[in-house]
């Protein structure tokens, strides 16, 4: 399985069980959100893999682009949903089934209004090191 793959299954799961996030959203973090969607919600969006190989150790770079939305008036309830996502994430001790990681940091967070003039959106990015145990 890919760092990529199992980043995200790990990342789902602990925001799924974070209680200040289910909180805002309930159990609503989605790789691909329903038709019709209730808001606000968390997606896991896109991602980036860049080989970071080391002595003797086969390495990773993985950025990992997540979204929170909402249609509350104004931008409070989209900024502490994204707050919440980078509180639970940022230097997490997560588990990944075939790579061992090293760190995830929460490296930046912006909020701005959708186009459709209602809904307020974040875009919280990660970038987390992974390794790759030897065989």
């Amino acid at each position: 399985m890919s760092a990529e793959l199992e980043l995200q299954g790990a990342v789902n799961t602990r925001l799924r069980a974070d209680v200040l996030l289910t909180a805002l959203v309930s159990k609503r973090v989605y790789d691909q959100p329903p038709s019709p969607v209730t808001f606000p919600y968390v997606t896991i969006g896109e991602a980036q893999s860049i080989q970071d190989d080391v002595e003797c150790v086969t390495g990773e770079k993985v950025y990992l682009t997540l979204h929170a939305w909402s249609q509350a008036v104004g931008y409070p309830e989209v900024k502490r949903i994204a707050s919440a996502v980078k509180e639970s994430l940022h230097l997490a001790p997560l588990t990944l089934p075939s790579y061992r990681l090293v760190s995830i940091l929460c490296r930046t967070s912006r909020t701005f209004r959708d186009a459709d003039g209602l809904t307020s959106h974040a875009v919280i990015e990660l970038v987390a090191s992974v390794h790759k145990p030897l065989a």
